[in-house]
């Protein structure tokens, strides 16, 4: 049976002063911490649907990916900063630390916010919302426990960010 970890988010935001949009996700998953950078679960889709809407080919150093980012006006980071969880499991996310929003709202362009699915914009309507005061529109989950959205129906709902 796995077991509860208090673990601390150890890679920064992805954005800078022409960011427009802004995703969040809940927390890096075991896949993720291992890679030191966002979407590292081979069978997250996240990548593969970004690089559809932007018209780029998938990247695959993290390199490339801030590259198709910068490039499209797209910041990334996560609403938690450190938590209790079990494995990459976000139904088990408890004792909830958030990141600081403002800088990154404050200092760009960001004038949209999108969740990647429920949990990350549950997370951030009961903890940033109250303080950040900007509205997120929920999308459907990238991640692989999110089998019901095959690529086409996600690259589909995920189209709106730009």
């Amino acid at each position: 049976m796995e077991e509860y970890k208090n673990i601390v988010h150890t890679f920064k935001p992805v954005w800078d002063k022409y960011s427009k949009v802004l995703v969040l996700g809940t927390f890096p998953s075991v896949k993720s911490r291992e890679n030191n950078f966002y979407y590292g679960h081979p069978q997250n889709r996240f990548w593969k649907v970004i690089a559809a809407v932007t018209k780029c080919d998938v990247p695959l150093t993290v390199e490339d990916k801030k590259k198709m980012l910068f490039d499209n006006n797209i910041a990334i980071w996560d609403v938690i900063a450190s938590c209790s969880i079990k494995g990459s499991s976000d139904s088990s996310i408890k004792d909830v630390v958030v990141n600081d929003l403002l800088p990154i709202l404050n200092n760009s362009n960001i004038n949209r916010i999108y969740a990647n699915g429920a949990k990350a914009y549950e997370l951030y309507m009961k903890y940033s919302y109250p303080y950040a005061k900007r509205e997120i529109v929920k999308l459907p989950s990238t991640s692989p426990a999110n089998a019901s959205y095959k690529l086409e129906k996600l690259i589909k709902y995920w189209s709106i960010i730009l």
